[in-house]
């Protein structure tokens, strides 16, 4: 170990801050979460490479987090380096093509909406999945029928040990709110999506519309959460089977089944990641208890967790 760095100095040969002991309950949809030994926020692909570099050397293990939904860390925090990925953020259009190209760290709303503006059609089911581009393609993101696989044409991203890589949809062996990235050392950097241009701007802004307001008035936004705390387990509702097992608005500590939709597990206020993921597991137990049905969680756990 040669680690020598203050609470928050620069990543060496870079102007990125690199800081120590940062709380990542900011950092997530859940506002939960403990401290990450060590923390940075790059703004370039070349500040990427230069923390997964440092990293390496220093021995450190990496973790990856985009806007923080779809996932639970440990009140115990996170060793390593996490590097966040939310301002990482670049667009451009390829109108010969009908094909989008983004950073990882583009909010899917906000990609959403510009495709919306631009006639595009293709991604109005993303307005209302509070994740990135490269978050999407990590967990094949999506809402309404629509995935991310639908429209993938191929991703580019780093190994661990700052390897530029490019996978094709066939790589990543895309399933139900899956893919091959989730067994990877590895991060997604950019991807490029097939649309459908030609449309009247304001025809695909009004259903892009009519998508968020649907997800609004189904689904709770007025609270934290990870969003779909669980998978549907097909042919079934996830949502519907914990609410037919009488689990709505059952709380542990400040963590809460929501009573709005009871596939989503909402931080009421101070609630801990342990609250939530004891949640998780009663819902398990009682669902699988009444219905011989085991719920598999799609959100991810991050960290260490005390037994349940």
């Amino acid at each position: 170990m040669v680690i020598s760095l203050d609470r928050q100095d620069l990543l060496p040969g870079t102007d990125c801050p690199l800081q120590r002991h940062v709380s990542l309950a900011g950092y997530t949809s859940y506002r939960v979460g403990g401290t990450a030994e060590w923390f940075m926020v790059p703004r370039t692909p070349e500040q990427v490479s230069a923390g997964l570099a440092w990293a390496h050397a220093e021995g450190l293990p990496v973790t990856l987090l985009g806007a923080g939904s779809n996932l639970l860390i440990s009140d115990r925090g996170l060793p390593g380096l996490v590097i966040c990925s939310r301002y990482l953020r670049q667009v451009a259009f390829d109108d010969d093509a009908g094909q989008i190209t983004a950073a990882a760290g583009e909010p899917l709303p906000n990609l959403a909406w510009k495709a919306a503006r631009r006639g595009w059609r293709g991604l109005e089911w993303a307005v209302g999945i509070p994740g990135t581009v490269g978050g999407a393609v990590f967990m094949n993101a999506g809402a309404h029928g629509a995935a991310t696989a639908d429209s993938l044409v191929q991703a580019q991203g780093l190994s661990f040990v700052g390897d530029e890589m490019t996978w094709a949809p066939t790589d990543l062996k895309f399933a139900y709110r899956s893919s091959s990235l989730q067994q990877q050392p590895c991060l997604v950097t950019h991807a490029t999506l097939q649309l459908q241009p030609g449309y009247a701007p304001a025809e695909v802004i009004a259903d892009t519309q009519r998508a968020l307001e649907q997800r609004r008035t189904t689904q709770p936004y007025n609270r934290p959460s990870c969003g779909s705390v669980f998978r549907n387990p097909t042919p079934h509702s996830a949502g519907q089977l914990i609410e037919q097992t009488g689990l709505k608005g059952y709380q542990i500590g400040q963590a809460q089944v929501s009573t709005l939709h009871a596939n989503f597990i909402v931080n009421c206020g101070g609630a801990t990641a342990m609250d939530v993921l004891r949640l998780i597991r009663h819902v398990q137990d009682q669902v699988q208890t009444q219905w011989s049905l085991v719920l598999h969680p799609e959100v991810r756990l991050l960290g260490e967790f005390m037994p349940c």
